[in-house]
């Protein structure tokens, strides 16, 4: 903590806080999420050392950069980018009621498919997907955090089996208990979406969510947006994981495609990345595996 210098506390959780610090070294600000694992068992104290090892393997613009992490007394300091912005659902709740613009939506929509492509090809399922975890630069870039909970699969084939998650943007197949793969991310993307169109989260009890939800009953967009945006919503929200578009087929579809390299440009001269990032996203896996495309035509 000496390279730091600390400007304000601007979070506090179960296990620890997070802290707004200023670099002595750049000058650049940063978070600190400190963790305290004395009250921790010790499924907490694995997944907390999980997200310093998934994030210091990501490198993408459209995810949380990571720094560095270090011991102190006995906390474990994780030191990540500051999203100037605030996150998602500060920013929805800050509209009062007025709809966002359909091309504010689907920009920030495609920078969280993304990042969910990059995490996604890495075998990684996320698992926590929802406004509070993503966040925003100054820039208006967004960027997915917090993958304390997220869960690298052996092979693209096994299935995780943990019930774990925000509960308004859990999947069905987590509500039944039944194992799941990366479909399960694609469920809460369509719930942030659809929070995204409405202002709202899903507006029932508890009781009522795993019904409701599990059956894919929601309130329909249709009023505001494109029929483009409700039909994907649509697929997004199957009930059956193998009905629901992976991440590669969202971004194939033209009307999100055509996005992407005016989004990605001005992030890749910001951040420093070099320009095959832009190219291998613009491409979005053109040779996918001939099995996951006969899988998803079959059910779309």
């Amino acid at each position: 903590m000496d390279k730091y210098e600390k400007v304000m506390e601007i979070g506090r959780g179960g296990f620890g806080r997070v802290t707004l610090v200023k670099s002595k070294d750049d000058g650049h600000q940063y978070v600190i999420k400190k963790i305290d694992p004395s009250g921790m068992s010790t499924q907490k104290r694995q997944e907390a050392q999980k997200e310093v090892a998934v994030l210091s393997n990501m490198s993408h613009p459209n995810i949380v950069q990571y720094k560095e992490s270090f011991e102190e007394r006995g906390c474990l300091c994780i030191v990540m980018d500051y999203c100037e912005g605030g996150d998602l659902n500060k920013k929805i709740n800050s509209q009062k009621g007025e709809h966002f613009s359909e091309e504010q939506i689907l920009d920030w929509f495609v920078q969280i498919c993304l990042a969910l492509k990059h995490i996604h090809d890495k075998k990684i399922l996320h698992r926590d997907i929802k406004p509070e975890n993503i966040f925003l630069t100054k820039y208006g870039t967004v960027q997915l955090g917090d993958f304390g909970i997220s869960k690298v699969l052996n092979s693209t084939e096994e299935l995780a089996t943990t019930g774990i998650g925000t509960p308004l943007y859990l999947s069905p197949e987590i509500w039944e208990s039944k194992p799941y793969d990366n479909k399960s991310d694609i469920w809460a993307l369509g719930c942030v979406l659809h929070e995204m169109c409405t202002l709202k989260p899903a507006d029932c009890s508890r009781m009522d969510l795993e019904l409701k939800l599990s059956c894919g009953s929601y309130p329909s967009v249709s009023d505001h947006y494109s029929k483009e945006v409700c039909s994907l919503l649509a697929q997004l929200l199957k009930c059956v994981p193998t009905k629901r578009p992976s991440v590669s087929r969202i971004l194939d579809k033209p009307f999100l495609s055509n996005r992407i390299q005016r989004l990605l440009t001005p992030q890749v001269e910001r951040t420093g990345q070099s320009k095959t990032l832009m190219v291998s996203e613009e491409k979005i896996q053109k040779k996918r595996p001939e099995d996951e495309k006969r899988q998803e035509d079959k059910g779309m």
